[in-house]
């Protein structure tokens, strides 16, 4: 099922984000079937909880992909199902979404503490907050809040608490398929320079960046953003 793409989205807003990019894709190759994938609803923050779910919900042998933790989740079930995935593509997703002495550019400790210490004191305030730093402006923010589903604050804390744990640097280097990673130059969330630091932990994979873009470029310059992946995807050709 090459011709079968599977995205799962970011945390917090759902699916709405992807579905320009979705009509987008479809649109530049009807062959392509694109879907959207909802994050599970757990209220556990172990990673494997996460892969099970998914890996029970998808099918085997198409291309995963994935938007910030969507990316991140699509990179471990990547590198789990091996030759059962048939290649990789990740938004605006650093390996490590919090830094690291070996990965310091990545969100400060600090201030992803902050980040989830003010989700716990008023969860509605900071998606709010959350939904301007993934945005180019208050329109855009707007959009993607209004698009976000209704979800019990456990659950979203402990997708938070998942993203301030995982490292998906061994998985990316462990899974032999296709991968592209692509970037954004005005990511509020995730720094433009990790797109140097991906190329150079992965050598032999694709790594774009959108120069003007922000963390939602996905819903910012949906068809540009498709085009690169269609370019990809073309690339490869059918082997």
């Amino acid at each position: 099922m090459r011709d079968r793409f599977i995205l799962l989205p970011g945390w917090g807003l759902g699916i709405s984000p992807l579905e320009p990019l979705a009509v987008a894709l479809r649109g530049l190759d009807a062959r392509l079937r694109v879907e959207i994938e909802p994050l599970p609803v757990l209220a556990s923050a172990q990673l494997d909880d996460w892969l099970d779910e998914l890996d029970a919900a998808l099918p085997d042998d198409v291309w995963l992909g994935g938007w910030s933790l969507g990316g991140m989740l699509a990179s471990e079930l990547a590198a789990r199902r091996g030759e059962r995935c048939c290649g990789l593509v990740t938004l605006a997703s650093n390996p490590c979404f919090v830094s690291r002495d070996d990965w310091p550019n990545a969100m400060p400790c600090d201030t992803f503490e902050d980040f989830i210490d003010g989700f716990r004191k008023a969860p509605n305030t900071t998606l709010k907050r959350f939904s301007l730093l993934c945005s180019e402006g208050r329109g855009m923010a707007s959009l993607l809040l209004n698009g976000a589903p209704k979800a019990e604050p456990d659950t979203l804390l402990a997708g938070l608490e998942l993203l301030a744990k995982m490292d998906t640097r061994p998985a990316l280097q462990h899974f032999n398929g296709p991968q592209f990673h692509v970037f954004a130059g005005q990511d509020e969330l995730v720094p433009a320079s990790v797109a140097s630091d991906v190329l150079a932990l992965l050598p032999d994979v694709e790594v774009g960046l959108m120069e003007q873009a922000c963390h939602a470029f996905l819903l910012q310059a949906p068809h540009e953003l498709a085009a690169a992946i269609q370019s990809f995807l073309t690339g490869l050709g059918d082997d």
